[in-house]
């Protein structure tokens, strides 16, 4: 992470920011540049502007102006040196210009608590995402509502898009956002990292929250991408630096290797499991995540080391043929013990197919098709195609792949299974 402390010197007027560190840059370059900056910073910027201003609101609307700025400033005063530390600086000035001329400052400033946090003209501390996420994922919170502030305030994600993955209006996601900051205004939630007493009951809910960004980062509900590179990444760095701060925490542990044991097939992510080229795999994200799981199954293991366990039998098989099924579908037995999941229990189902066959597969697959959740889920129908071809029941296959291409979020996963459709079309 670049670090964000102002350059000397920056601020050139209440609501200017640094001065550029070098000629126009072209647009491609400007472009490549706000996306890497608004990937690895955006969290940065609005953690540090919620410590000066003590409100997530202002804190938000300041971040989104700096970027606005750096949008009409970089094509012609040419890229930072530092994009973060402007970034930050120009928000910042942002946010004093607003304080100065709120009659209510004296009331605006206790809206978020922060305990004992320096004032150093909103520079860059190491664990003020930290503190952000920690707030965010207070337990005075609904689950839901932690998951949409994460991803809205510490990833960016767009109101829009947090709607298409919780499957809700975007009117009414925006108001679920709203309500979340303002009780954590009207609680007096604090802008801290929790005391070290604290953390056992709260990691908890924070590893839940960050694996769910994981998850909407790997397989993304909507769009062209089928990968959301920056919410990967922003997830595996949050969950190293929870790392950093509990390095003892086996629950931690065993997340960050699921991560970065599943993180490593992304160049591979447009095909199949089975049609990867594993040659393109990350072989030293996988060395890591083997190593953090040996640490994270040194006891008692939770949903993460076991969900960290099959993610490794996959890395570990040289080719698709000579993964060890048995041994997966024990291991979603354990899974669904420790973590009562529809989809766990589908992906058990699918285990048992691999292991004993595609009668047997879709036997077990049907007798977990009545859950609720699996209603709208598209590999539900996906796995049920998958054993129907290869009993050669070609036609209820591509019954079964057109009605998950119906229910596909992703454009690029619509595509796939729309050509499977096909396919099984073609053979009925």
């Amino acid at each position: 992470m670049v670090a964000m402390s102002p350059p000397s010197g920056a601020a050139r007027g209440a609501s200017g920011g640094p001065g550029s560190a070098g000629p126009s840059a072209a647009p491609d370059v400007v472009h490549a540049a706000l996306a890497d900056a608004h990937r690895s910073e955006w969290a940065a910027v609005v953690a540090a502007t919620a410590r000066l201003t003590g409100d997530l609101d202002l804190a938000e609307e300041c971040a989104q102006e700096a970027f606005t700025r750096a949008v009409d400033l970089w094509p012609s005063r040419g890229i930072p040196d530092r994009p973060g530390a402007w970034l930050t600086t120009v928000a910042a000035n942002r946010a004093r210009d607003v304080l100065r001329r709120e009659t209510a400052l004296r009331r605006r400033l206790p809206l978020l608590v922060r305990e004992d946090l320096p004032d150093d003209g909103a520079s860059w501390h190491s664990d003020d995402r930290l503190r952000l996420i920690f707030t965010c994922c207070h337990p005075a919170l609904a689950r839901e509502a932690q998951v949409a502030l994460t991803l809205r305030l510490v990833c960016g994600v767009s109101t829009a898009d947090i709607a298409a993955a919780f499957l809700l209006g975007e009117s009414a996601m925006a108001a679920r956002v709203t309500r979340a900051k303002r009780k954590i205004a009207t609680a007096r939630i604090p802008f801290r990292v929790p005391e070290a007493w604290e953390l056992p009951e709260r990691v908890g809910v924070v590893c839940d929250v960050l694996y769910l960004v994981f998850t909407v980062g790997h397989a993304p509900p909507s769009g062209d991408a089928v990968v959301r590179a920056d919410l990967v990444e922003e997830s595996i760095a949050l969950t190293r630096m929870l790392r950093g701060l509990l390095p003892a925490d086996r629950s931690v542990a065993g997340l960050l290797a699921l991560m970065l044991l599943i993180d490593a097939r992304r160049d591979t992510r447009d095909e199949l499991l089975a049609d990867q080229d594993r040659s393109r795999w990350d072989r030293a994200l996988i060395d890591e995540g083997l190593g953090l799981l040996a640490t994270a199954s040194a006891g008692a293991v939770d949903r993460f080391a076991i969900s960290a366990a099959i993610a490794a039998v996959h890395a570990q098989a040289p080719t698709w043929a000579d993964t060890d099924w048995t041994r997966i579908a024990v291991l979603y037995r354990l899974l669904a013990q420790a973590w009562q999941s529809p989809v766990v229990a589908l992906n058990g189902a699918v285990a048992i197919g691999m292991r004993d066959g595609p009668a047997a597969g879709l036997a077990a697959v049907d007798a977990v098709a009545h859950e609720p959740a699996l209603m709208r889920y598209p590999y539900l129908p996906a796995a049920r195609a998958a054993f129907l071809m290869d009993l050669g029941r070609w036609a209820e296959a591509a019954d079964a792949y057109a009605e998950a291409a119906r229910l596909a979020g992703s454009e690029a996963e619509r595509q796939r299974l729309q050509e499977q459709t096909a396919r099984a079309r073609s053979l009925a």
